[in-house]
Formats: structure tokens, C-alpha cells, sequence
């Protein structure tokens, strides 16, 4: 792929590549009125990282859409960085942890070995003021606070749908280095199953369905009525604990897969049985579809090193962060072995 090096030009980051986010002169420079690249904002808690050198994780060529759930949608020109996430600094407190979408305009590519230059302050307090007031809307009728921040914006910042038959994203994925063709392969048979699930559900008598049409996972929740129970273990940042069995989990949820309002995916049906530590309790996060915050009366759990893979979704580099509820995970003694 030919790089054109310049805050013009396209760098075709890859998996693995160093880069440098540009000075917050550089990026104001890339920036409208509304603090935003091709409708994608550039938030407050993205300038600590100015001047900063990571290394590319992901290459965001695509996302789920959380807002209207209408499947994959295109993001041009974008990559998540390694150990960027979004801290909710400037949104409330947010706990959601977003992993921060940087459009190649704001990076520049480096010689890994080079020495890193101090990058003044300056610039940062000039572009803050305008991020600030950017990422918050019109309140709601109730006075509450409306957040806008990359997820709220998602729609705007990729309008393009990404239909499962468009087979170039899957070539991008192995080009990038996203994934490897085993899991392209993988998530690509498990998009086209899910695809006929859907159709047999509509047109098929329920005796010719597989499964009675449930998406990979088959996951069906096991309360028909009456409220999700619940439970408080109080855990703590560094306990270790497992995800409980998928039969125990789905014990607790109800036909829409819900527990108190918190759902529980087919992604994460596939870390049950892992044991992991405790990395936060979590109670606050901003609602993408309306950018009201929200505040989970029973905290939630977030876990070490488990967020989504993407697997069941035709490997979305998003990794959002996994919230848990604590009736489905269990402590295990500390010398326990990780699964």
C-alpha cells in the first residue's frame, strides 16, 4: 500500500506500527468549528496523548452500531492505539472505558528508535476551551447534562453501512493485521448462519428451525416473567474471580437476555468459565443512543484483559469493555490457576 507521509496524506497504518499524535496545533489545524474531522470529534481526553508515541492496535476500518443496531458500518482513515481509551475526564465521569478512534490526520509516523521531542503545553490550552464546550449538547428537558462524545457522534462519523457481502472488508482485516484468516474465516461463516437464523425465523414453521432460530451462541435467557435476580459480593479491584457456566448465567436473564437492564451478549458467553482479576467496580457510563448519563443502581464489574473480540461480530476492532454483573461471576481462592 503506498504511504504518503504529511497531515494530508494517507499513512495505511498497519497492526503494529509506531506512531506520534501530532501537537494540538497540528490537530486544531485538521478541526471545524464543532472540534471535528469528518463528524468525528477529537474529545478533551484525547490531548494528554498529544506528543505522545504508541503503537496501532487495531486499524478501525469498521464498528457495530450500538445506536440503531443496524449492523457494521465503515470508518475511514481511523486506528485505536495501545492503551488509548477514552478516561470520561471531560463526560461526567464516564466509566465505559471507549477505546479512542484517531483518524491518520492527528499521527504521524515515526522511527521507533528516534529520540521523543518535548511537546509544549500551548496548544493544548488553546484547542481545550472548544473541546470542552463541544462535548456537551442542548441539556434535556430535566436540566440533566447531554454528552457528546466519538460514540454519541458514531452514526455521522460512519454513515456508510458495511454489508457482510462487501468481502473486502475481510481482505482489509487480514491486510491490517486485525485478524488471521482462521478467525476471518470463522467470523465470516458464523455472520452468514446468524443471516439465515434470522430468515428461518420469519418464513420457517418453528419444527424446521435449527435451534428455534437463535444466533451462534444459542443463547436463550431462563426467567419468562417477573424481575432478574440479584446479587452483591462486593468485590474489590485484584480479587480473582470466574465467569460463572453459560447455564448459570442464562438462569439469571430474562427472554432479552437482560439482568436488571444489563445484557449479556454472545461474545461474552465465550470467556465463561475464565477466571480473571477484578479491575473495577463501575456504575456510571453514557447512554451512545441519547448521551444521557446512566447510573446503574448494582454496580457493575469490569474484568483485566477481557473486552470483545469481535469474534460473532465479524471481527469489529471496537473491544468495547464488558460490563459484568457480579451474580455472574465467583470468587476463587488467589492461588487458583487462570482459565
Amino acid at each position: 500500500m503506498t504511504t504518503v507521509e504529511g497531515v494530508t496524506g494517507v499513512l495505511g497504518l498497519r497492526v503494529g506500527d509506531v506512531v506520534e499524535v501530532r501537537s494540538a496545533e497540528e490537530i486544531l489545524a485538521t478541526l471545524d468549528e464543532n472540534g471535528e474531522l469528518d463528524e468525528l470529534p477529537f474529545m478533551p481526553e484525547m490531548l494528554a496523548f498529544c506528543g505522545r508515541r504508541l503503537t496501532v492496535h487495531k486499524v478501525a476500518n469498521k464498528l457495530c452500531d450500538y445506536i440503531s443496531h443496524t449492523g457494521l458500518r465503515r470508518m475511514p482513515d481511523a486506528v485505536h492505539l495501545t492503551a488509548a481509551r477514552c478516561d470520561g475526564s471531560a463526560h461526567g465521569q464516564c466509566e465505559n472505558a471507549c477505546s479512542l478512534y484517531w483518524k491518520e490526520k492527528w499521527l504521524k509516523r515515526v522511527d521507533p528508535d528516534a529520540p521523543v521531542l518535548p511537546t509544549p503545553d500551548a496548544g493544548q490550552r488553546t484547542l481545550l476551551p472548544l473541546l470542552v464546550e463541544k462535548s456537551q449538547k442542548e441539556p434535556f428537558e430535566d436540566g440533566e447534562t447531554r454528552f457528546s462524545c466519538q460514540a454519541t457522534e458514531m452514526l455521522r462519523a460512519a454513515p456508510e453501512r458495511l454489508p457482510l457481502r462487501k468481502v473486502s472488508q475481510y481482505r482489509d482485516d487480514i491486510r491490517s493485521g486485525n485478524a488471521d484468516v482462521v478467525e476471518v474465516v470463522r467470523a465470516f461463516l458464523v455472520a452468514v448462519f446468524n443471516r439465515y437464523q434470522d430468515v428461518s425465523r420469519r418464513f420457517l414453521p418453528r419444527a424446521l428451525q435449527i435451534r428455534a432460530g437463535l444466533h451462534w451462541g444459542f443463547l436463550r435467557g431462563g426467567i419468562a416473567s417477573g424481575r432478574t435476580p440479584t446479587q452483591q459480593l462486593d468485590l474489590r479491584p485484584g480479587e480473582l474471580v470466574r465467569v460463572k457456566s453459560r447455564e448459570e448465567i442464562l438462569a439469571t436473564l430474562d427472554t432479552h437476555l437482560l439482568n436488571r437492564g444489563l445484557g449479556f451478549e454472545p461474545e461474552m458467553s465465550r470467556f465463561c468459565g475464565r477466571t480473571a482479576r477484578v479491575k473495577a467496580r463501575a456504575t456510571r457510563c453514557v447512554d451512545e443512543r441519547s448521551g444521557r448519563m446512566l447510573t446503574m443502581k448494582n454496580p457493575c464489574i469490569i474484568l483485566e484483559d477481557i473486552v470483545c473480540e469481535g469474534a460473532y461480530t465479524a471481527n469489529c476492532p471496537r473491544q468495547y469493555v464488558i460490563w459484568w454483573r457480579e451474580i455472574w461471576l465467583e470468587r476463587v481462592e488467589s492461588d487458583s490457576t487462570s482459565g
